[in-house]
């Protein structure tokens, strides 16, 4: 008897049924039948099956004489299955790896509830990929497992089959099977989670829901989407049957006429001569139906009223009189968008007039933003060493509202920064008087330099990746950059800071320009000869990382060549295999788009955490590929391990400036296994570990000894020629990380499977 019966039936997704089948197979978790159910396809669906189930003994094909609709396939599933759970995926949506093994770990940790929800993600055709909006519903937090009427907000997930597993011996005692039909999902879904005795959530994407360009059967104008009608007089008939079930139906009664909303108002669903028919059929049910008790929005109310009334014309006239609303606005936002615009520049002009002010200083960082990365370390140096100067910090607003208050309550203390927001008055102010821009991108293209106006360019790091002109060569990457404009803005540099002679090669030829170089170390990482062992653990406090733990900061890098970002190394996978002493904290590239991976057991998502310094300072290793952080974690003398198992297309499409596989920091890891041995073994850590950081950083981490930022501001701004001495790498003394004085020796063992290359040939 297997653990899982996936039962996947499959009709019309010859083009998606490969790689649905193959996210099953290729599962972790291989105790699993995999049910495949050929729905009378008239396309190559039924050899596809044949074909998986010739080449895997797991698979169990069944072809059903003539076409029956998705519910009944799913019941011809269900009458072959012999697993404990039940799981149902769509032929066009896949499971995501490891995913039965997470549900496996679930349920066997609430005690094999009947019913266990799961989260899905929708994956867009275009490649984009978004996690369901209702996912905090899913919470694991509280007892486990529970009753529907302890957690009635689960309701408020999409009423589907596929995004939960399901106890075979409950399904079978309680009698349930889908109805023929559209929308079979819903005289399914609520009396299973209604009935079940013990349900458990898993905070965990676990499918990914396939949103197809054309031909979905919900997307498709047809008269069947009247079946939604039958399908909620099953679900209130089986309320009827039983007794202890009529507490719900005021909330039952509001779900469906959301759901009938929803069917009549979506343009690609009905007929247009059938909707005033619809709208009709609605009111009746409406009225049938209708049990007070759960209020109902503001927003749903006008909604709700037409359906009750069945208000044809007057719900046409309403959605006329909202569609020239909205146009009215649009046009009216733009028409005072040009007023402002136009007042802005005449602003600008004024100011430029006006006599810059020798005791300003505005900073502006890209990524950040509150005062981070290099300028953020110059503006505390201009108030330590310059306090003469006034500084302010550009950036937009955060969208999270506490942090924007936190920001803003620090910014405004008496010795923080004024803030600025882009486009403001006050920023073209800014822009036009102050004598001092320190920025690490590039300038505002409008940015007008004026006569005594000093730019200060710090760059975002050492480049191992092509930058500037290095990019002209590989359009794909370069993402239309336009080489006059750059060029443009080189021209108006002054200084340029660089952490290493490698940088300062490099920035002088592909920026060319008349600037001057200061290679006097990186400012952000002043803070890791600054920082104490209480700031560090002050942060993980602050991050929530247990006592004790050993802390792996993953920093991916940003590829140019995919055309949506994916996380290369199944965390959770790692964090299993090496067990409970360890931790990560994961965090995406800014061009990300959100978080790297969701926040669950001991791995911590800190993509928005507003600085990547406490972030280095509270892990006790690095795992990166090929970003620039290493360079700069280099400097806290703590073990790097290098991830390339993508090398080959990274270096094709945007190309290095050395091999990082010959010149590493530290251990490097081709494939995730090989990661798992390197940190199972103790080998991230060891001498030959240590000896490859070494050599990195007397090459790169040069002058970074704490005062880069403070040489920058006696040179720009004091006129002082003869800068501090650096400190030697020898003689400095990084604040040392919280597992600094664990032994060398393997804090886990896993076995290593024959034929795998071993670490030490790795190193």
């Amino acid at each position: 008897m297997p653990r899982f019966s996936v039962i996947v039936p499959a009709y019309k997704v010859q083009a998606y049924l490969h790689e649905c089948l193959e996210s099953v197979l290729s599962q972790s978790y291989p105790d699993l039948e995999l049910i495949a159910v050929d729905d009378c396809s008239p396309d190559a669906c039924g050899a596809i099956i044949d074909e998986f189930a010739a080449r895997d003994p797991r698979v169990r094909p069944v072809h059903l004489a003539r076409n029956q609709g998705l519910g009944p396939a799913r019941n011809a599933g269900m009458a072959e299955a012999t697993g404990d759970y039940l799981v149902f995926l769509d032929g066009d949506d896949t499971l995501t790896p490891d995913a039965l093994h997470e549900i496996a770990d679930r349920l066997k940790e609430t005690g094999e509830p009947d019913v266990l929800v799961y989260d899905y993600a929708r994956t867009f055709w275009t490649g984009e990929t978004i996690r369901n909006q209702a996912a905090a519903q899913l919470t694991e937090a509280g007892p486990a497992p529970f009753r529907l009427a302890d957690r009635p907000g689960l309701l408020r997930l999409l009423m589907v089959a596929w995004n939960k597993a399901y106890r075979r011996e409950f399904v079978e005692e309680e009698g349930f099977a889908f109805p023929a039909g559209y929308y079979e999902d819903t005289p399914w879904t609520y009396p299973v989670l209604m009935t079940a005795e013990s349900v458990a959530t898993l905070d965990r994407v676990c499918v990914h829901y396939r949103q197809r360009r054309r031909g979905a059967i919900l997307g498709t104008v047809s008269p069947r989407h009247f079946d939604i009608f039958e399908q909620y007089d099953r679900v209130f008939a089986y309320v009827d049957q039983n007794p202890e079930l009529a507490r719900w139906r005021p909330l039952l009664f509001r779900r469906m006429v959301d759901h009938l909303v929803v069917v009549f108002a979506r343009r690609d669903r009905l007929p247009r001569r059938s909707r005033a028919a619809f709208l009709r059929k609605a009111r009746a049910h409406y009225r049938r139906y209708r049990s007070p008790g759960v209020p109902v929005p503001p927003r749903n109310r006008l909604r709700h009223g037409l359906v009750r009334l069945g208000l044809h014309r007057t719900w046409r006239a309403l959605q006329l009189a909202s569609a020239l609303l909205r146009r009215t606005r649009k046009l009216t936002a733009r028409l005072l968008k040009g007023l402002r615009g136009g007042a802005l520049r005449l602003h600008y002009r004024v100011q430029r007039c006006l006599p810059l002010r020798a005791d300003r200083a505005a900073f502006a960082a890209h990524g950040v933003r509150g005062p981070g990365d290099s300028p953020g370390a110059l503006e505390r140096a201009f108030r330590t060493h310059a306090p003469h100067i006034r500084t302010a910090w550009i950036a937009d607003p955060d969208p999270d509202p506490d942090a924007d208050a936190d920001a803003e309550q620090q910014d405004t203390a008496p010795s923080g920064p004024r803030r600025l927001r882009p486009g403001t008055a006050a920023y073209w102010t800014a822009l036009a008087r102050s004598k001092y821009l320190i920025h690490n991108d590039g300038f505002d293209r409008r940015l007008v330099k004026r006569p005594g106006q000093v730019l200060v360019q710090t760059q975002q790091g050492t480049p191992l990746a092509h930058m500037g002109l290095d990019l002209s060569e590989r359009p794909a990457v370069a993402e239309g950059m336009d080489v006059d404009e750059l060029l443009d803005d080189v021209d108006r540099w002054d200084y340029v800071v660089s952490a290493n002679r490698h940088s300062t090669l490099t920035w002088e030829r592909v920026h060319p320009g008349c600037y001057t170089t200061l290679e006097y170390g990186s400012p952000r990482n002043d803070v890791f000869q600054q920082a104490t062992s209480a700031d560090v653990a002050r942060i993980r406090e602050r991050l929530g990382i247990p006592d004790g733990s050993v802390v792996i900061l993953y920093a991916p890098a940003h590829r140019d060549y995919r055309r949506t970002q994916r996380t290369a190394l199944d965390l959770h996978r790692v964090l299993r295999r090496l067990g409970p002493r360890f931790a990560v904290l994961a965090r995406a590239d800014p061009r990300h788009g959100g978080p790297l991976t969701p926040t669950a057991g001991r791995v911590i998502d800190v993509t928005g955490h507003p600085g990547v310094e406490e972030l280095c300072l509270a892990s006790d290793a690095l795992v990166t590929d090929y970003s620039s952080i290493m360079f700069d974690y280099a400097n806290l003398d703590r073990p790097i391990v290098i991830h390339t198992d993508d090398w080959e297309a990274y270096e094709a499409s945007r190309g290095t400036y050395f091999d990082l596989r010959s010149f590493p920091p530290g251990a490097v890891a081709r494939g995730e296994d090989e990661l798992i041995d390197i940190f199972a073994s103790g080998h991230w850590r060891g001498s030959r570990s240590t000896q490859l950081r070494s050599a990195f950083r007397e090459r790169f981490c040069p002058h970074d000894d704490g005062r880069a930022a403070e040489r920058v501001v006696r040179r720009v701004v004091l006129g002082e020629t003869c800068r501090p001495p650096v400190v030697p790498l020898g003689k400095r003394h990084p604040v040392p990380s919280p597992a600094a004085s664990l032994t060398h020796s393997p804090l886990v063992t896993v076995p290593q499977p024959t034929g795998r290359r071993t670490v030490t040939e790795s190193l």
